[in-house]
C-alpha cells in the first residue's frame, strides 16, 4: 500500500517545488499538497507533469495557525482513505505547527518539544550550553535594563528575534548608544522578547546533516565567504559558499564530534538539519544556531553535487520512508550568488562571455537574471552560478573570478 504523505507548501516558489516534486515522483508516496495560495495557481506553478502526481491539494489559509492546519490535513487525509502516514514540509518557521499537528492527528514524526528546541534560539543556545557544547554567549532580553545589562558586557553583539532564520531579521550593535535608541521604538518584552548574542567573529562554516532513528549517518561542511550577516549588511557584496571534497581532516575535527552531540542534545531523530558555526581566530569553534530543515540557497543542490546524489529525492525518501543510503563525497563544489547594486530591474548582466570562456569547464548549474526583472528581496540575490571540480582550490578560485567577472547592472 502507497504511503499517504502530507506536503505542507505555502507558496508554489521554486525553491519549494524542487522538494515537492521530489516527493511527487517518489514511488510508492500517494502525495496531497497543503498550500495557502489557489489551488489552481499552485497546480499550474508547479507544472503539468508535476500536478497530475497529487493526489490533491487543498487550500489553509494560514498553514502557520496549528487549528487551521490541522483542518486541512484532515481534508487532505480524508481525501486519502482516511489516513496520513507523513506529515512533511521544508520551511523552517512551519515546523513547530507541523509538529502539534502530528502530535494531535498521532502522525510519527518529530514532536513539538522537539521542534520548538530548533526553533526558539534562546531555548536551543540554553540547552547546547547546559551540554558543555560551544555556542556563543547570549540572553533573552525581556525588559530594556536586561538588554543593556548584557550589551554592557558584550558588545559587539547581535539583536535577532529568538525564532529568527538564518541572518534574517538579524542586525549588529557596535556601541550601547545604538542599541539604546533601537530599543526605544523596539522595547522588549515577556511576549516579545529580543535575542542577544555575542559577535563572534572568525570564518563562518556550515554543518549539514541527515538522520534516521537518531543515528546521524551523513555530515556535509561548507564555507561562507564572507559571512551572512555581513552579505545582510551590505546589498551589494556577490558572496560565495564553498564545499571542500575532503571535510575528514583535523581541522574539522572538532565540528563533527560537537556537531554530532548538538543534534542529539536538540533531539533531531529523523531528518535533515542546517547548522551554522564558526571558527575563531585561535581555532576555536561557536555553534551559532540549527535548523531542522533542509539547508536553503542551493545548499541542497551544492550537496547533490559533491556527492553525485540527488538530495531532493533522498529528502523526500528519508522523511517518507525513514531510509537513507550514505553516498560517497566526490567533489568539491561552490556557488557565486549574483546581487546587483542599487535599485531598479536587471538591465544586464556583464561578463557572461568571459565567465565562460575561463570558467565552462567548471560551471555545472547558472541562473542569470534575464533583462527586466526585479533586484531580488533576497540576500540570495538575482541569481547564482555553480562550479564542481575534484580540486577544490580550482573550485575556489573559480568563484573569486566569478565574483570579479560577472556583474548585475540595474537601472531604476
Amino acid at each position: 500500500m502507497d504511503r499517504a504523505v502530507v506536503f505542507v507548501a505555502p507558496f508554489a516558489l521554486e525553491s519549494t517545488l524542487r522538494f515537492v516534486r521530489a516527493a511527487a515522483a517518489l514511488p510508492g508516496v500517494h502525495l496531497t499538497i497543503v498550500c495557502q495560495e489557489p489551488v489552481q495557481a499552485f497546480r499550474a506553478k508547479a507544472g503539468e507533469v508535476a500536478s497530475r502526481q497529487f493526489s490533491a491539494v487543498v487550500q489553509c489559509r494560514d498553514v502557520h495557525d496549528p487549528t487551521q492546519l490541522e483542518a486541512a490535513v484532515r481534508e487532505a487525509g480524508a481525501r486519502t482513505g482516511g489516513r496520513v502516514d507523513a506529515l512533511i514540509g521544508i520551511l523552517e518557521p512551519l515546523q513547530v505547527p507541523l509538529a502539534k499537528v502530528r502530535e494531535s492527528l498521532r502522525i510519527p514524526g518529530m514532536d513539538s518539544a522537539e521542534a520548538q528546541r530548533f526553533r526558539d534560539k534562546a531555548h536551543m543556545k540554553d540547552s547546547l550550553r547546559a551540554a558543555g557544547l560551544p555556542c556563543a554567549r547570549h540572553v533573552l532580553a525581556t525588559d530594556k535594563a536586561m538588554a543593556m545589562a548584557f550589551a554592557k558586557e558584550t558588545l559587539p553583539l547581535v539583536a535577532k528575534p529568538p525564532a529568527g532564520a538564518g541572518a534574517k531579521d538579524t542586525f549588529r550593535v557596535e556601541r550601547l548608544e545604538d542599541l539604546e535608541s533601537w530599543l526605544r521604538t523596539h522595547p522588549p518584552s515577556p511576549a516579545k522578547p529580543l535575542l542577544l548574542e555575542e559577535f563572534v567573529q572568525g570564518e563562518e562554516f556550515s554543518f549539514d546533516s541527515v538522520s534516521v532513528g537518531g543515528k546521524h549517518l551523513m555530515h556535509s561542511i561548507s564555507q561562507y565567504a564572507p559571512t551572512p550577516l555581513q552579505v545582510m549588511e551590505s546589498p551589494w557584496i556577490q558572496w560565495t559558499v564553498m564545499l571542500p571534497k575532503d571535510i575528514s581532516g583535523p581541522e574539522f575535527a572538532e565540528i563533527h564530534a560537537a556537531g554530532a552531540k548538538a543534534l542529539d542534545v536538540l533531539g533531531m531523530v529523523t531528518g535533515m538539519t542546517h547548522m551554522e558555526w564558526f571558527r575563531r581566530a585561535d581555532g576555536s569553534i561557536a555553534i551559532s544556531e540549527v535548523a531542522a530543515r533542509p539547508p536553503g540557497a542551493q545548499f541542497t543542490s551544492l550537496i547533490s553535487y559533491a556527492y553525485e546524489k540527488d538530495m531532493y529525492s533522498a529528502w523526500a525518501e528519508l522523511v517518507c520512508f525513514d531510509r537513507f543510503d550514505v553516498p560517497e563525497r566526490r567533489f568539491s563544489t561552490g556557488a557565486a550568488y549574483l546581487r546587483g547594486q542599487g535599485t531598479g530591474r536587471v538591465n544586464q548582466v556583464h561578463g557572461i562571455t568571459q565567465a565562460k570562456e575561463e570558467l565552462g569547464d567548471l560551471i555545472v548549474e547558472a541562473k542569470i537574471p534575464p533583462a527586466g526583472s526585479p533586484k531580488s528581496s533576497s540576500y540570495e540575490g538575482e541569481g547564482y552560478v555553480i562550479l564542481k571540480d575534484t580540486d577544490t582550490q580550482a573550485v575556489a578560485d573559480g568563484l573569486r573570478r566569478i565574483v570579479q567577472i560577472l556583474q548585475v547592472e540595474l537601472t531604476p
